[in-house]
Parts: structure tokens; C-alpha cells; sequence
């Protein structure tokens, strides 16, 4: 066999579509007889009995180890929990709801070995409900411009060199971010178009408010843009006042007659102190997220927390 494969499956309410996730890519290998593999099944704090599904499974076969969680800790620090066990020259992370066809890995690993050390699967369509595709969207664009990578497209299914992961997990602070950690380590990137699967059942573990606070880590973790733009926005602000007052100024000076005829409102001023003093509580609020972060890394939170690991039926950390 030339190369082992190391899958990373994070799970979360997948009890009922992980299996037959583990059975693609058992099917895959048996096509790609070359490979050998391992698949690492990381129960990210999931309510459901998705662990006890896990534990039946590495207790059938040798290739399956299971990574249990002491609680939800998201999807991006269970993966990189998971590649902390990886063994493999390649490692590949995908969904636990059959959305990314492990059936099409092999098209990922043959663009892989023209010389990429990480490559995406990318999606002509997406079978997801419609602010998880505007989500994707925001993430593609926003990622574009805080890593300075034009059309750099992250996502949950992709491959990458042993190298490339181990390198990732040098990361320990406890606001992880894939797709900063992929760019810090590696600018030589493919992609590949596959086709995006429909949820073998259940629905997303991700809301709104999640993938804001996903998205809200890749701008905080690994770029202070945010912290440039509100500068921007504080001289624009600052701009158009200075503006106004040389306005002022000349009507007074030039044009009595015109100030006398300008009623005084309250109207006009509460709305300028409402939008002024909004943008001053966003940057604040802006500058006490990065003080907030900073202070829960520096006390060590960690990011994440492993129960206990089984192979072959037995707990490994006893």
C-alpha cells in the first residue's frame, strides 16, 4: 500500500446518518485498494446516542478510533481534536451527514498528488437552506479579504499533506479558525468541483448565531482588520463633521439670512448623537472582544477536552 488515509469525522446529532458515512468510505477503499486507512470519529458533546454508535463501531473494526468529548466545544475544535490522533500521510476531514460524498475523496487525493498540500472540494450547488449558502458566500468573501487570498474557498471537505495538519495543531488557543490555520501554514491550494449531497436525514447542528460566532473567530483569531476598518469609519465620521462645521461656518459668515431661515430641531441632533454614539459603542465593543479573547487564551481555556478515546471497544485512556 502506498499512502494511509486518515479520515476526521466530527459528530454532532448524527446518530442515525454516521454509519453510513463510515460504509462510503469503507466502499471507497475497498475501489482504492492501494490505500490504507483509519477513521477518526470525534463526538463533539452530541445529546443523541451518537457515542454509544461510535463505540459499537471501533468495537467491530480495527480502523475506527473514537474521540469523545467532554462537551460541545463546535465543529472546528473537534476536527483539530481529531487530527491530534491522525497517523495517516493524508488527512481528510468531511461531514458526519453524508453531505460530502466520501465517494468522491479519490478525486481530491489525484489533485493532491500534482503537488498541492491542501485541496477543497467545491460545490456547484449547494443542498442547504438559503443563510447557510449566504453564509458560505460571506465566509468566501470575507476570507478574501482579511487573508488578502483572492478566491480562496474554505469548506468542510478537503484533504491535506500530514504536514499541513500537524502544523495546525501547534495552534492551542481556544478560538480556532480552519481556514486561518489552513493559510498560515500554506498558500498552495486546489479545488475540485464534486457535488454536494442532500442531508441523509436530521438538519444542521449550525444556526445564525453560530455561524456568526464562527465567522466572528476568523476575523478576531487571525486578523485585526476589524480594528482598521472602524478606524476607517471613525475618520470618514470625523471627516464629514469637519465638513459640516466648515458649513456652518460660511452660512453664518456669508449667508445670515439663510441660518436665520434654517429652523433649530431636535430631530436632526438626536440622529447624529444616536449614529455617532452607536458607532462608538460598536468599536468599543470591537476593542473589548479582542481584550476579552486575549484574557480567556492568556488563563489557558482550552480548546477542547477529551473524555475518553476507544479502539477496538476499550477505553485507550484508562
Amino acid at each position: 500500500m502506498d499512502k494511509k488515509l486518515s479520515f476526521v469525522i466530527p459528530c454532532y446529532k448524527s446518530q442515525k446518518t454516521v454509519g453510513s458515512v463510515i460504509e462510503e468510505i469503507r466502499e471507497m477503499i475497498n475501489k482504492e485498494s492501494k490505500y490504507d486507512y483509519e477513521i477518526i470519529l470525534v463526538n463533539d458533546g452530541s445529546p443523541d446516542g451518537v457515542w454509544e454508535v461510535i463505540k459499537e463501531y471501533t468495537n467491530r473494526d480495527a480502523h475506527i478510533l473514537g474521540v469523545n468529548l467532554a462537551k460541545n466545544f463546535g465543529q472546528h475544535s473537534a476536527v483539530l481534536a481529531g487530527y491530534h490522533y491522525c497517523t495517516g500521510d493524508y488527512v481528510i476531514s468531511l461531514d458526519d451527514d453524508g453531505q460530502t460524498p466520501a465517494g468522491q475523496v479519490p478525486k481530491l487525493l489525484r489533485e493532491l498528488e500534482k503537488g498541492y498540500d491542501v485541496v477543497y472540494a467545491k460545490y456547484d450547488e449547494m443542498h442547504q437552506k438559503a443563510f447557510r449558502r449566504w453564509g458560505s458566500d460571506f465566509a468566501r468573501r470575507m476570507s478574501d479579504y482579511i487573508f488578502g487570498v483572492r478566491g480562496f474557498y474554505t469548506g468542510s471537505f478537503f484533504v491535506a499533506r500530514r504536514f499541513v495538519t500537524d502544523e495546525m495543531i501547534r495552534y492551542q488557543n481556544c478560538y480556532p479558525y480552519l481556514g486561518g490555520l489552513v493559510l498560515r501554514t500554506t498558500r498552495n491550494i486546489g479545488y475540485v468541483s464534486i457535488q454536494h449531497n442532500d442531508r441523509l436525514a436530521g438538519q444542521s447542528g449550525y444556526n445564525l448565531k453560530k455561524l456568526f460566532s464562527l465567522w466572528f473567530n476568523g476575523f478576531t483569531a487571525f486578523s485585526v482588520k476589524p480594528l482598521e476598518i472602524s478606524t476607517y469609519i471613525g475618520f470618514l465620521i470625523a471627516f464629514i463633521g469637519f465638513i459640516y462645521t466648515v458649513v456652518i461656518i460660511i452660512r453664518r459668515l456669508f449667508i445670515p439670512e439663510l441660518e436665520a431661515l434654517i429652523p433649530y430641531g431636535w430631530s436632526s441632533q438626536t440622529a447624529i448623537m444616536l449614529v455617532v454614539g452607536g458607532l462608538i459603542l460598536i468599536n468599543m465593543g470591537l476593542m473589548g472582544e479582542y481584550i476579552g479573547r486575549i484574557y480567556i487564551c492568556i488563563n489557558n481555556s482550552p480548546q477542547f477536552v477529551v473524555r475518553e478515546v476507544y479502539r477496538n471497544g476499550e477505553n485507550m485512556e484508562e
